[in-house]
């Protein structure tokens, strides 16, 4: 089949979930950094296509590229747990904990900033002829980026931050939307379409992504913007990682998983067709080539 339909969506997103709080530390942090490198280099191209048109919505149109790719590979990014993991809690799946969960969440953070700082190392040397010239225009607009979105929310006080909040909130919304969508489909196309709608969106819009983030604002330090690295944890990253928490938990997971979940003990048969009684879930390690097959999706 080439589209899911939403109750084996979610069942999809717990086994996503189960799958990924099972990995190793290795196996999470590989996962982790290799998402937030490709992730942000799709964020540097998308700069560098809006500088150099003069259109951001083209930068916008293309930017899902690292999204997609990250993806399909299987690597992760944390906002994208944020929502499977929690969904695996709540379906209960047998060995899982909330500790797991947090362990989970902190390796892959660690993972997402390491990935996001060596392109933001990489990317500084490449726009300025390895710190011997000063920035391209593309190097100034991305410490441009950092300003703004730092000192220009702290001038507004506390209303700034609340508008640095929400704008995480419905930055997760996109994202997970995103993440979701990769598993609405068994086919490539389908699977890239339903990818790329939520995540240009997010990216025209000036969402808050915590991630994107970790690659934009240091790369604007080691450029030479104007704001420091207090700045960009108290006015940008901090806000941001608590708002994508809550948008992809609040608009996500919670909403499929409420009205989407399969309830084994009400189910009653279709005309004309036989349907079992209840669906057993198979023992992890038997259930691991098939786990990990939706896991990779995801």
């Amino acid at each position: 089949m080439s589209y899911i339909k939403p109750a084996e969506l979610v069942t999809r997103m717990a086994d996503a979930g189960e799958y990924k709080l099972k990995l190793s530390a290795r196996d999470t942090l590989i996962r982790a950094y290799m998402g937030a490198a490709l992730l942000t280099l799709g964020a540097a191209f998308a700069v560098t296509v809006s500088v150099q048109t003069g259109q951001p919505l083209l930068g916008a149109v293309l930017f899902p590229v690292g999204f997609v790719l990250l993806y399909l590979l299987g690597y992760d990014l944390l906002t994208g747990v944020f929502t499977l993991g929690p969904v695996a809690l709540y379906d209960r799946r047998p060995g899982l904990r909330f500790r797991g969960l947090l362990r989970n969440w902190g390796l892959v953070f660690l993972g997402n900033f390491l990935g996001a700082f060596t392109v933001a190392i990489l990317m500084a040397i490449y726009f300025t002829y390895g710190f011997s010239a000063d920035p391209s225009p593309v190097g100034h607009a991305i410490g441009e980026i950092g300003h703004s979105r730092t000192v220009g929310y702290a001038d507004h006080g506390a209303a700034g931050m609340l508008t640095l909040f929400v704008r995480g909130v419905l930055c997760n919304w996109m994202v997970s939307t995103g993440v979701v969508a990769a598993l609405m489909s068994d086919t490539l196309i389908g699977k890239v379409v339903g990818m790329w709608l939520p995540i240009m969106l997010f990216f025209y819009m000036g969402f808050e992504h915590s991630i994107v983030n970790m690659f934009l604002f240091p790369s604007g330090l080691l450029l030479g913007a104007d704001f420091t690295l207090g700045d960009y944890l108290l006015w940008n990253e901090l806000p941001t990682i608590v708002g994508n928490l809550i948008g992809g938990l609040t608009f996500v997971a919670l909403p499929l998983y409420a009205t989407h979940r399969i309830r084994s003990e009400k189910r009653t048969p279709l005309s004309g067709a036989t349907v079992p009684r209840s669906r057993t879930r198979r023992p992890a390690a038997s259930a691991a080539p098939v786990v990990a097959s939706v896991a990779a999706e995801a």
